[in-house]
């Protein structure tokens, strides 16, 4: 038996079914449909509707109404699979990522000329793969799932008319679930493996905002690490001379979801255009190795472990939103963002590389209590290879965003 295809855990679900968020690793950039449509430029200074709570908790200070946001992006990918070849054969559909919502939605009140309180609810990491009866890879990956829901209360002070800071505990449930297949000898059926676990745990987003002048703005967020500790269980189906593997065995592992920094910049040019910049940094290299603990599990699935070596990465983006009247504002961005998986450790659930991405997006106010705002976004990958010992094949991904808000004030 190849045990290397057991040292594939739940934390490999986790780390990456995301692989065509609009976002590197495993993070998810749908949290502000206004955002989306600039490719996410200007996160931490724009602070122009109640997403703010978590592209800058200090970014509240600037809405001046009490407002609701809540709004939902759709994620399509598809991934062309070319130059494969598997140990067990099958097919190459290139479909795995079924087509996703993320829901979001934000609360936000001016409690004084100083203070201001909001909440929000979010998914800052998750997704999906699932690819096909029959898969090449099988071996290497067959479905995943991850999902993670974080619920952040904020505060956000004004100290004058240029510096705003802003804090928000956040309270995050993971959930994750992974499949993947075991080759059998003399024609028995492939052994099946699902490891499932879940936790809950606390982080923090914590926010700066300096408005240089009444035009220019520059703001940064800190989103903290968060540190899991799953627990769930391993479930092995397998029958003739893999039988002796089958139970189902209590699971433990430690994940840590990464810290990351938003720099930006936002500027009015004039009363019709605006320019958004900004950077985001993200420590990736917390993640080294996968660890999956199986008590009571015989000597090869006791502790299943597999190597990631990821890096720390950077994202760019530079948007521009016009004004073109009272009732419409008419949004572009383009951004850059690497990939934190290294050439060496790619595997089929992670055949990701470093991604472009183009947006649009509009928002139509028909009265000064409503907003909607459209957004949609293009990602393309670079060519990346799969080089693992049962599954070779060569990626081209790409993925579709569709977004849609709706803010209300009070």
């Amino acid at each position: 038996m190849n045990t290397r295809i057991l040292r594939t855990g739940l934390a490999i679900a986790i780390a990456s079914t995301s692989s065509y968020s609009l976002a590197s690793g495993f993070a998810l950039n749908e949290q502000s449909i206004a955002g989306m449509g600039m490719s996410f430029a200007g996160r931490s200074s724009s602070a122009e509707d109640a997403s703010t709570v978590f592209g800058n908790p200090a970014g509240m200070a600037r809405i001046k109404r009490e407002q609701v946001n809540f709004g939902v992006a759709a994620i399509h990918a598809k991934s062309s699979i070319s130059n494969a070849s598997g140990i067990g054969g099958g097919t190459n559909d290139g479909d795995m990522v079924p087509t996703t919502g993320v829901p979001m939605g934000y609360y936000v009140k001016p409690l004084d000329e100083k203070v201001a309180f909001g909440i929000g609810v979010y998914a800052p990491f998750g997704l999906s793969t699932d690819y096909e009866n029959g898969f090449m890879g099988r071996y290497e990956a067959e479905k995943s799932f991850v999902r993670v829901v974080t619920i952040q209360p904020t505060l956000s002070y004004r100290f004058n008319d240029q510096l705003s800071v802003g804090f928000g505990p956040t309270f995050n449930r993971i959930d994750g679930e992974l499949t993947s297949a075991i080759p059998n000898f003399a024609g028995a059926p492939d052994a099946k493996v699902k490891i499932k676990g879940d936790d809950v745990a606390v982080g923090f987003n914590v926010g700066v905002l300096y408005e240089l002048t009444p035009q220019t703005r520059v703001g940064v967020t800190y989103h903290s690490r968060v540190k899991y500790e799953l627990e769930g269980d391993t479930k092995v189906t397998a029958s003739g001379p893999l039988a002796a593997l089958g139970g189902k065995y209590d699971a433990s592992l430690d994940v840590t979801t990464p810290e990351s920094v938003d720099m930006s910049f936002t500027h009015e040019i004039d009363d019709n255009w605006t320019l958004y910049v900004g950077s985001t940094w993200t420590r990736w290299s917390r993640l080294k190795e996968i660890r999956v603990d199986n008590e009571n599990a015989p000597a090869n699935l006791s502790s299943i472990v597999e190597e990631q070596n990821w890096h720390d990465t950077w994202a760019h983006a530079v948007g521009v939103s016009y004004k073109l009247n009272p009732q419409w504002v008419l949004r572009t961005g383009l951004a850059y963002d690497q990939s934190p998986v290294n050439n060496t450790n790619r595997s089929p659930r992670i055949p990701s590389g470093d991604r472009t991405i183009l947006s649009f997006g509009a928002g139509w106010s028909p009265s000064d209590e409503m907003t909607i705002d459209l957004a949609y976004s293009y990602l393309k990958e670079e060519e990346v290879h799969v080089n693992q010992d049962t599954y070779r094949a060569t990626y081209k991904n790409s993925a579709h965003g569709l977004g849609a808000s709706l803010t209300y004030r009070f």
